[in-house]
């Protein structure tokens, strides 16, 4: 299936400033002041950045020509950047300066084509607190380690080149890496895994939220993004198939945006954000609204859902303060409440099993169409944490965290018992608090030692209260009634502690080997496991990187998604399962092989190709079963992945472009709990052949550019999925879907 692209503009108002044109050179009183240039005319681009790196939007700059005169001025975008155009051939100097900070001034030659000129503005403010600033990012950092795994980094720059700019939803941000595909309800797979991705925020773990439809973390306060995949260093456990770390901003300029994003499927989604450094403290706060009429995907095959609205609100806030010069604390908090109606696929029939459920409601028929199933998602979490160093050799950051999440499905009963024989009112809650530890202690110049703990408590809420009909002799016998399934358990509990070393073995070759400890205590399960962790980096040139990696793995089931399943409830009912076995879900046990190679082909062009195999037992899936769409884990008893990326980029003035391939193979077999919510001849298969598991997308491509032409931005890109498993036991195969991007972004006065 094909989208249309969506074409659309972002209108970027500053609430401090009225500025011109981002980057087509304003008119100035006596100078020359061409029309746009033409192809082959000489233009001056650049990006305005601060001390730290952190791209200036509405610098004021000017353009003088040798002789002193100034010709053109222009103000930097959002993202810092700059140019004029046309400029004829000469010396030229770029003045910028912007409110807190130096006037700064870079000189340029142009002979034809572009010439460009970057420029750094050192803030007025006292000096010693950017040092401190950048001392203790550097220092978090140095908390955690990459060596051994695959990373892929998005910065701020990157997020805001992608078509939808800062308004790209995360999952669509985490699409561009190679290996990630995405489900029809938005979930994000790596490298053949079901989920079991890690979500951080400035390298402190958030507690696993309830699945849903929704993306309740956003990219507009991230300073950078980061995608681990692969062998993995010992700090990371539990969720292991992807760790998404997400770096907020922590310096800010004191000014804010109002951001205005539409497009099709009448998506209009507003937002506002606000920043400010004062002395020691530093503050940001933004708030967005999303909604369109194509909340999930359409199940239909029309261009047009029907019943698919949603509405979806999110809000963050950051503060910090420097203690002093090696310490700061910093609290965050994150809300996300979003509401989706159900779409629905006209044509259905009602009663497909001919059990005589019309007639005993007093029905001729009923029209799949005016369905009104919806849901509601509810996500809440907040970090405070402290950073800081004992001495020059050790750093370390502690943190408490607690989140709250929540997922509701809202049938529509007459609608549901009509077409499935049951109408399930499901209700999940999840409330987390704990605390996470990490340190590092520079043993030497060929030693960094790093360790860490994380602990948890979780609190789940699992209610069901289906409506159902009375079986008899494969007929309905009765009116429909309900049964309550409500329960909780408290007192689920996570730990794992970790142990590792980087060391230098020569100037080319970096190990870091090391191990942790996990514990799983939950009401359904109590497991542990020691798994050691081994990584390897040869830089085998300036040019050339070769990395190979070694990880055990433990994954506990997801808590919040494991029900009670009062099978023998539903007996002689609608809802009735055809196998009544139910063992517990277990905790998964893998060994995960990785290796790669990185090469820099020109000073704009890098690619790199990585191979991973992953064998496990006890291979934790989730399914969609019944109307419900809440997901509810189960188990293969084992299960293998294996595929190879690859991955290319070019960076060169005003143009950027990448394309990613991966081709996987997951597969699984005998399913072995959970088995109620299979039908006999799909256990039976599973039993004694290997599966492939209904997330697999066996190739995946992106491929996306930028280029910022006279002032325009223009951004495209396409994202291809061959096709997930569908069918019994999985032996079909989904169309593939090929989404493509088109957006042209200029910000107006």
């Amino acid at each position: 299936m094909f989208k249309h692209a969506i074409i659309c503009a972002a209108l970027i108002v500053p609430p401090y400033a009225r500025a011109a044109d981002a980057t087509q050179a304003a008119p100035v009183p006596g100078a020359t002041h061409p029309a746009p240039p033409a192809a082959g005319q000489n233009r001056i681009s650049g990006v305005v950045r601060n001390a730290a790196g952190t791209p200036l939007g509405y610098a004021q700059l000017s353009l003088q020509s040798a002789g002193g005169k100034t010709v053109a001025r222009t103000v930097s975008a959002a993202d810092g950047s700059f140019a004029f155009a046309p400029v004829p051939a000469g010396r030229y100097s770029v003045l910028a300066g912007k409110t807190g900070f130096r006037t700064a001034t870079s000189p340029v030659s142009v002979t034809s084509g572009a010439a460009h000129a970057d420029i750094t503005l050192v803030s007025t403010q006292t000096q010693e607190i950017t040092i401190v600033a950048t001392r203790l990012e550097q220092a978090r950092n140095g908390l955690s380690t990459k060596t051994g795994g695959s990373s892929y980094q998005f910065s701020q720059s990157d997020i805001a080149k992608l078509p939808q700019g800062n308004n790209t939803p995360l999952n669509q941000v985490l699409l561009q890496a190679p290996g990630v595909s995405n489900d029809s309800y938005g979930q994000i797979h790596v490298r053949g895994d079901h989920g079991d991705i890690q979500y951080r925020i400035n390298g402190i773990m958030l507690p696993e939220a309830i699945s849903g439809f929704g993306q309740s973390l956003d990219t507009r306060f991230a300073q950078h993004i980061d995608l681990l995949t692969g062998a993995l260093p010992a700090e990371y456990g539990f969720r292991t198939a992807g760790v998404v770390d997400i770096n907020t901003r922590t310096r800010f300029e004191g000014g804010g945006n109002i951001d205005l994003y539409g497009g099709s499927y009448g998506t209009f989604n507003p937002s506002i954000e606000y920043g400010n450094t004062k002395g020691n403290v530093s503050y940001f706060v933004n708030g967005s609204y999303l909604t369109n009429e194509d909340g999930i995907q359409n199940p239909a095959p029309t261009a047009t859902p029907l019943h698919d609205r949603t509405q979806q609100q999110k809000a963050f806030g950051y503060v910090s303060y420097l203690l002093n010069p090696s310490t700061k604390v910093s609290f965050l908090a994150g809300s996300y409440d979003g509401t989706f109606q159900i779409p629905n696929n006209p044509g259905q029939t009602p009663d497909p099993n001919n059990l005589g459920i019309l007639a005993q409601m007093g029905l001729t028929g009923y029209d799949s169409a005016t369905l009104n199933d919806n849901q509601r998602e509810v996500n809440r979490y907040a970090i405070a944490a402290v950073q800081s160093s004992l001495s020059d050799s050790f750093d370390y950051q502690a943190a408490l965290f607690t989140r709250y999440s929540s997922a509701h499905y809202m049938p529509d009963v007459t609608g549901d018992l009509v077409f499935n024989g049951v109408a399930s009112d499901v209700f999940r809650s999840s409330a987390t608090s704990g605390l996470q530890t990490d340190g590092t202690y520079y043993l030497d110049s060929a030693h960094t030692l790093r360790m860490g703990l994380f602990a948890s408590n979780e609190n789940v809420v699992n209610d069901n209260t289906s409506t159902v009909f009375p079986v008899t002799s494969g007929a309905v016998s009765g009116p429909a009634y309900t049964i309550v399934d409500n329960s909780s358990h408290n007192g689920n509990t996570l730990f794992g502690a970790y142990l590792q070393d980087e060391w230098k073995a020569t100037d080319r070759l970096t190990v870091n080997y090391g191990g942790r400890y996990d514990h799983v205590n939950t009401f359904f399960d109590n497991e542990q496991q020691w798994s050691p962790r081994l990584g390897l980096v040869f830089k085998q040139s300036a040019a050339t990187a070769w990395h190979a990696g070694y990880a055990r793995y433990f994954t506990p089931p997801p808590t919040e998604l494991v029900p009670s399943a009062a099978v023998a409830a539903f007996q002689n009912t609608t809802n009735a399962p055809l196998v009544t076995t139910n063992d517990p879900v277990k905790s998964e046990r893998s060994n995960y092989f990785d290796a790669g190679v990185t090469q820099r082909l020109t000073s704009a062009t890098s690619m790199g190709l990585d191979t991973f195999y992953k064998r496990s037992t006890n291979v934790i899936d989730e399914g969609r079963f019944g109307q419900a769409l809440i997901m509810t884990p189960y188990n293969y008893a084992e299960g293998k992945i294996y595929g190879a990326e690859l991955t290319l980029n070019y960076r060169s003035g005003d143009f950027s472009g990448y394309a990613n391939a991966a081709r996987t193979i997951s597969k699984a077999k005998g399913i072995i709990s959970s088995q109620y919510l299979f039908d006999p001849a799909t256990l039976a298969y599973a039993a004694n052949n290997w599966v492939n598991v209904d997330h697999e997308q066996a190739v995946s491509a992106t491929l996306g550019g930028s280029y910022l032409w006279s002032g325009t931005r223009w951004n495209a890109n396409v994202v291809y999925q061959s096709g997930l498993r569908n069918g019994f036991a999985n032996t079909g195969t989904l169309s593939a879907t090929a989404v493509r991007h088109l957006v042209l972004r200029e910000r107006l006065a």
